[in-house]
């Protein structure tokens, strides 16, 4: 039996590879590992620490989510929604969930805004939206199109976080 497949043989020319002028840094912990004395050591970069796009779990609600997350609510159907969303302590931990969630995977570049959706927002929605969740006997509605209802918290319920001292 004959095989197609071609034997290495050492006296075929290869090409040399190429070289290049970078080194690269000997990993932690091996020999190698420490800046020669004629070089100095690099400076570790400063990571800029990123900004939260929103203050509030009520700003996200107010500002994103309600419109985002578009249901058709109501007394009658699938779909439960309290414009008093922040009297409900389950509301607000899920809500805060997503909130700080979004916020964290909105900067993720590739799958970021698509995992924050099947993972966190539809997970959680879901469950405060239900007819047996936190928002059952809510009598909240909207139109086919309009944004989840909405009435603003006390004043100070909900500080915006980026303009405490850190």
């Amino acid at each position: 039996m004959t095989s197609d497949v071609k034997e290495w043989d050492d006296e075929t020319p290869q090409a040399a590879p190429a070289k290049s002028s970078m080194k690269l840094p000997a990993r932690p912990g091996t020999a190698g590992s420490e800046a020669p004395a004629d070089e100095p050591a690099p400076a570790p970069e400063a990571a800029a620490e990123p900004t939260l796009f929103f203050g509030s779990v009520d700003e996200f609600v107010r500002e994103r989510l309600r419109y985002t997350y578009s249901r058709r609510v109501g007394p009658q159907g699938p779909n439960r929604w309290a414009a008093e969303w922040w009297r409900y302590p389950e509301a607000i931990s899920r809500l805060d969930a997503l909130w700080r969630s979004w916020e964290a995977l909105r900067l993720e570049p590739t799958f970021g805004m698509s995992v924050w959706w099947r993972d966190h927002a539809d997970h959680h929605m879901r469950m405060l939206m239900s007819p047996e969740g936190p928002f059952a006997d809510s009598r909240d509605s909207n139109g086919q199109g309009e944004p989840l209802p909405y009435t603003a918290p006390p004043q100070g319920m909900f500080v915006d976080v980026r303009q405490l001292p850190s």
